[in-house]
């Protein structure tokens, strides 16, 4: 039997190498002929680098930004064999860098994450693959831009203040001064999300409550949004603050979009492909798949729901498992056919994420559900 295993991260517990692993030991208890293939995974969020680079034996590169708030930092990010470089926004931008009363997205910035990408196109790579899940950012992507070049002034040609406090100050914006390797590179966006940049859907009704904004702040904040916008249509017709991934990670879609001519892609699908993910399910028995958490937002765009499509595209079954399970519709929907918590007894979430026991655990479950496919009649190795 041929199995391909490919879990995102149990996040704050397990990475998503080590999720796969431990249910490929039970799978393994149960079935020792079995043919178990793991890929790590991630939908552009924390863990993309890993995925990648991992997946693909490339290499990984040190170098110090400034996170949110500007303070120096080092963070770190992987160059594939062929030079394309694989970036995570929240490794210099991320929300996990700063402390619950640190979160304020009216002033952080995606200066770090623009860093990150200089650094690249300064290592020769002109292939740019870039996770942005995690921010902790609203600033529509001025920061990570001006590290890049670009200069945003308000009427008195002065350079405006940092995140999204800036916005509402922009009165021109020049280009003059951009890295010029930009003009040579192609940039691929790892993008979970759907949401538009602005309006009750957009990144800040949506996303800036979870980084630290206030319901104060909101409308102010979504409407300062939607003054750079305007500001970047009368330079750049063609930029849509109403397509998909335009608000996400805090609007950063719509200037990678708009300015760098990005493509913005689903993230798990651009994963899948890379690794050969794709090919090894369309020729897998059955497919292994899951997440810390399932539950409804599961099936909007996140890694086990991809995997769930690419499998259901060639008609294969799959199981997932996560230490929490929500019980809903929509996963069987998504092409989850059946799906499994790994608790085995009653404890505190704190002790179920201890990395050894969620390890033990999702190996204990992965055997039981498999010793049960072993029985079945249509079962052959």
């Amino acid at each position: 039997m041929k199995i391909v295993v490919a879990i995102d991260s149990f996040k704050g517990s397990l990475t998503s190498a080590e999720a796969g692993n431990a249910a490929a030991d039970g799978i393994r208890r149960a079935m020792p002929d079995a043919d178990i293939l793991v890929f790590p995974v991630a939908d552009g969020g924390e863990g993309t680098t890993a995925a990648l680079t991992d997946g693909l034996h490339g290499i990984y590169r040190s170098v110090s930004v400034h996170d949110p708030l500007g303070r120096p930092i080092c963070a770190q990010y992987g160059i594939l064999p062929d030079r394309t470089a694989v970036i995570e926004m929240s490794a210099a931008s991320g929300l996990p860098l700063l402390t619950m009363q640190e979160r304020n997205p009216m002033h952080t910035t995606t200066f770090g994450f623009g860093e990150m990408i200089a650094d690249a196109l300064a290592q020769g790579c002109r292939n740019l693959i870039l996770g942005i899940g995690g921010s902790a950012t609203n600033d529509c992507g001025t920061g990570c831009l001006q590290a890049l070049g670009f200069r945003f002034l308000n009427a008195d040609g002065v350079p405006v203040q940092a995140g999204n406090a800036g916005l509402s100050e922009i009165s021109s914006i020049d280009g003059n001064s951009i890295l010029t390797a930009l003009r040579e590179s192609t940039i691929r966006v790892a993008c979970d999300v759907t949401n538009p940049l602005y309006g009750p859907q957009g990144c800040t009704y949506v996303f800036a409550p979870q980084k630290g904004a206030d319901a104060s702040q909101l409308a102010d904040m979504d409407d300062a949004i939607r003054h750079f916008a305007g500001i970047v249509q009368q330079i750049l017709p063609d930029a849509d603050p109403c397509l998909a991934g335009s608000g996400a990670a805090g609007g950063i879609g719509f200037a990678l979009r708009s300015f760098l001519h990005a493509e913005l892609i689903n993230g798990i699908r651009l994963i899948a492909e890379q690794t050969n993910l794709t090919a090894a399910i369309r020729c897998a028995d059955l497919i292994v798949t899951g997440e810390g958490c399932l539950d409804a937002q599961t099936a909007m765009g996140k890694a086990p729901a991809g995997i769930a499509e690419i499998a259901k595209q060639t008609g294969k079954p799959v199981v997932a498992f996560s230490g929490i399970t929500c019980p809903d519709d929509t996963l069987h929907q998504c092409g989850i056919d059946a799906f499994f918590s790994i608790l085995q007894t009653c404890c505190t979430p704190a002790e179920a994420m201890q990395p050894d026991t969620a390890k033990r655990s999702l190996a204990q479950t992965a055997e039981q559900v498999f010793r049960v496919i072993r029985c079945t009649k249509d079962y052959k190795i």
